[in-house]
């Protein structure tokens, strides 16, 4: 699993020209999903977000997590993150996990998240998206484990 995490001012997706989600101060994360991911990588990945220090504190430092500041999370699946352009030009997507496996996982990763106490926003999966995003810093950090 591995996830692009993005500090944000404001974020907001859009399917078919409706706002499907949208969030204030917190994280874009792009969320990519391989074959061999499990619950334990999800779980794994959801603690090292809702803990990841780059909010700055009052010594302009960064030391606080999104809990912290009370940040929300715009959750984005992205299919692509896994895109493998070692054999050419047009990208193979053969690392990233069937769709119906990945969303399982993405559900689940956007619940464990909300248990954290986050207000967490969404994508629709497998929808095509409009993604804009206002980048605080910018700050942009990726997270991954593989199993």
């Amino acid at each position: 699993m591995k996830l692009v995490v993005q500090r944000v001012k404001n974020a907001k997706v859009e399917v078919e020209n409706k706002i499907v989600g949208n969030i204030n101060k917190g994280f874009l994360v792009l969320l990519g999903v391989t074959h061999n991911d499990n619950k334990e990588v999800a779980d794994y990945l959801v603690r090292k977000l809702c803990n990841l220090r780059v909010f700055e504190d009052e010594n302009e430092k960064m030391n606080l997590s999104i809990k912290d500041v009370q940040g929300e999370l715009l959750i984005v699946s992205q299919f692509t993150l896994y895109a493998d352009t070692t054999g050419g030009n047009r990208p193979s997507f053969i690392n990233s996990a069937k769709p119906e496996e990945a969303n399982k996982l993405y559900e689940y990763f956007c619940e464990q998240c909300q248990k954290n106490e986050i207000k967490v926003k969404t994508g629709i999966f497998g929808a095509h998206m409009d993604v804009s995003l206002l980048n605080d810093g910018p700050v942009t950090i990726i997270l991954e484990k593989e199993n």
